[in-house]
């Protein structure tokens, strides 16, 4: 199939769950943290379709509520990220030198230790909380965007037009900013899909952990993680946040290899 099919569907996947997060007020049929001690653990009742939890909280509802924090932080962490990645790499790409190896080593310090691992213990020093699970993401998450506007602005930097605006005395901020970083977009943007996927997979991995959002704020990684102790015998509880976190980590990955493959095409 085209590359055009895909990005259709992993596009309108995306656009559906974002319209998920956006209306879940509207959308959802009952508050998500409004409990029922006495309608606990059904597996599908008329008035919950997905049934309930250990505290007779409508899954339907804390499954739509979900969508908001995982893409809260999807979102925040790649927007920080690509701010950072893309100052301190355009910065070492273009000016090279001892600035260069200075904030190369400094990436490659970080990436010598697994991400989820330092993630893990930024949250554990700072304890459980949005904000810091966010801060967790970021400490780690600009690092490669740094590498790859590094990488190409070391490639471009010798081009004739970049030369020209030199010639011409436009500034170095001026040739990044107006010259190089244009050529960078479509890049960071396939970049941004693959990053806000593995953003939400972390939140949930964090919040599965228990140094995620704090309770009764509905999380996808929280469902699972209050869920598994009923396994066998709801297993209702884990399996449909697991498939929403699924869900849209595969439609950001449809999306940005559609877009990867029309980027490849187009340079050809």
């Amino acid at each position: 199939m085209s590359n055009s099919f895909w990005i259709y569907v992993g596009g309108m996947l995306v656009a559906l769950i974002v319209a998920c997060a956006m209306f879940a007020p509207k959308l959802a049929p009952y508050n998500p943290n409004r409990q029922n001690l006495g309608n606990d653990l059904k597996v599908f009742t008329p008035d919950h379709p997905l049934g309930t939890d250990k505290l007779g909280r409508d899954i339907l509802s804390r499954t739509i509520f979900g969508s908001r924090i995982s893409l809260l932080v999807g979102v925040s962490t790649v927007g920080v990220s690509i701010s950072i990645g893309l100052f301190l790499g355009s910065v070492s790409g273009y000016f090279g030198g001892w600035i260069d190896q200075l904030l190369m080593r400094s990436v490659d310090i970080l990436l010598a230790f697994p991400g989820i691992l330092l993630a893990i213990a930024f949250t554990a020093l700072l304890g459980p909380g949005l904000n810091h699970v966010i801060l967790a993401l970021c400490l780690i998450g600009w690092t490669g965007y740094a590498r790859l506007v590094r990488g190409e602005i070391l490639s471009s930097r010798g081009q004739e037009y970049v030369q020209a605006a030199r010639a011409l005395g436009c500034s170095p901020a001026r040739v990044i900013i107006f010259h190089l970083i244009p050529n960078l977009l479509p890049l960071l943007l396939i970049q941004a899909t693959f990053g806000l996927a593995a953003a939400i997979t972390a939140e949930g991995s964090l919040s599965f952990l228990g140094l995620g959002v704090e309770p009764p704020t509905a999380s996808w990684g929280s469902m699972l993680n209050e869920g598994r102790q009923f396994l066998l015998v709801a297993p209702h509880l884990t399996t449909y946040p697991g498939l929403a976190i699924m869900l849209t980590v595969l439609s950001l990955n449809l999306l940005g290899d559609a877009l990867q493959n029309r980027l490849q095409s187009a340079n050809r």
